[in-house]
């Protein structure tokens, strides 16, 4: 009886030492360098979403602005995001916003201090 009670107890101890695991997530549209070089201002609305596909975001009130976003986060910390934005006007595109945000943010205390 103690040697079960001894065993179960370690065994419920090492579970402590384990993590879980975390899935990789790619959330969104993955729009790659080759992609958007084939999109060029002028095209219309239905030849930029045959390239591209349908934008993740589709907002009523802005219906001339398409949003692409992407996200890939891997054990539960943000590796890549990447944003493009698309304006339209009277269905044909006029302007092209291509973001890519940092992955790793910066530390306050990780960066040097200005000189004055």
């Amino acid at each position: 009886m103690r040697i079960s009670i001894i065993f179960v107890s370690l065994l419920l101890a090492s579970c402590s030492w384990f993590t879980p695991h975390k899935l990789e997530i790619r959330q969104g549209n993955l729009i790659t360098s080759e992609m958007l070089a084939r999109v060029k201002v002028g095209m219309s609305q239905s030849q930029v979403k045959t390239l591209l596909g349908t934008p993740l975001v589709n907002d009523p009130l802005h219906a001339n602005r398409w949003d692409y976003v992407y996200r890939f986060t891997q054990e539960g910390k943000l590796m890549d995001e990447k944003r493009l934005t698309l304006y339209f006007e009277n269905d044909s595109l006029q302007r092209i916003d291509d973001a890519a945000v940092s992955a790793a943010p910066v530390k306050s205390d990780s960066v040097a201090p200005a000189n004055k």
